[in-house]
């Protein structure tokens, strides 16, 4: 509207000075009065071009438009690494498992986002990034399952699935469906926000600053050939600046593990072993080795074990 203003001003310019040059004397040629009518005509021509290239915009599209775009920038922002994240749904069905405290697991990679999370059952078999008739299509890629295990508060343990979901955008709810045992898609709506690094900038923490008491941790583990693992999350327990975690294999096949240098036996006689090793350090992979009788000889491999200090709660 305002550029339309500033098109009339110019043209009654052009007017006024037209009637101050007659009123001079000066004869107005043919010439000038065809330059005049090209240039009113112009004038409109350029008016309604720019009132069809600006349409008006209302506040509440415009709120909406600057939120979309703040959300695309924060997940640009968010360097590769790995992360804990807030998975929140639509439904008290449809949840991450108990033990996670509404939390995944949200890696980063070349600016891809992607939550892993553990649900309380076997009972979602598959996931699906978008609507539910659309997953319902031959040839939709589904998530598929993985098997994860759990360890609740009393220290019973579970086998539950799990998903990769791939994460399109942060604090902003995105369409996730979901097919159960019944073999029926639903629909649902669900948001990935609050992530917290799980790298060494979130490592701060260590023995000598964490208060003396028993503390419940997520743990990384890695090595081997992914079939024995020690379960996640884990006791730790700090006093007097040290602290020592009580770990669980799901095989009762290890007869002992080597932390720095130093020999562990496990602690119980009968179902998985356990042991209590020290933890050297918080957010970063500690070198450990196990020793599994599982084969026709004991053979003794090499683990990494990082915990992480900012998923810990006090028991």
């Amino acid at each position: 509207m305002k550029k339309k203003i500033i098109i009339m001003a110019m043209m009654l310019s052009f007017v006024l000075f037209s009637g101050c040059g007659a009123d001079s004397g000066i004869q107005e040629s043919d010439h000038d009065t065809n330059a005049a009518v090209t240039l009113e005509e112009n004038a409109e021509v350029l008016s309604e071009s720019v009132l069809e290239a600006e349409p008006e915009t209302s506040s509440d599209e415009k709120i909406k438009s600057n939120e979309s775009v703040e959300s695309e920038q924060a997940a640009a922002e968010l360097p590769d690494g790995i992360y804990s994240a807030k998975f929140t749904t639509d439904s008290s069905m449809f949840r991450v498992n108990e033990t996670c405290e509404g939390r995944g697991t949200l890696t980063v990679e070349n600016g891809e986002m992607t939550i892993h999370i553990s649900l309380g059952s076997k009972k979602i078999l598959n996931l699906y990034l978008g609507l539910a008739e659309d997953a319902a299509k031959e040839g939709a890629e589904l998530l598929m399952p993985t098997e994860d295990t759990v360890t609740y508060s009393d220290g019973m343990t579970d086998e539950v699935y799990g998903f990769d979901v791939p994460v399109p955008v942060l604090e902003t709810e995105f369409d996730l469906a979901l097919i159960g045992t019944k073999g029926k898609w639903y629909d649902h709506k669900v948001s990935v926000s609050e992530p917290v690094a799980m790298g060494n900038d979130a490592g701060a923490d260590s023995a000598d600053n964490l208060e003396n008491g028993t503390y419940r941790m997520e743990i990384t583990f890695e090595g081997g050939s992914g079939k024995a693992e020690i379960l996640s999350p884990v006791t730790v327990n700090v006093t007097d600046e040290k602290a020592i975690a009580t770990v669980q294999w799901n095989s009762p096949n290890y007869d002992y593990m080597i932390v720095d240098g130093e020999k562990y036996l496990p602690i119980n006689t009968d179902g998985d072993s356990v042991f209590e090793i020290p933890v050297l350090k918080f957010d970063e992979a500690m070198d450990v080795i196990g020793d599994t009788v599982a084969m026709s000889k004991p053979h003794e491999i090499e683990y990494k074990i990082t915990f992480h200090s900012d998923t810990r709660v006090k028991e």
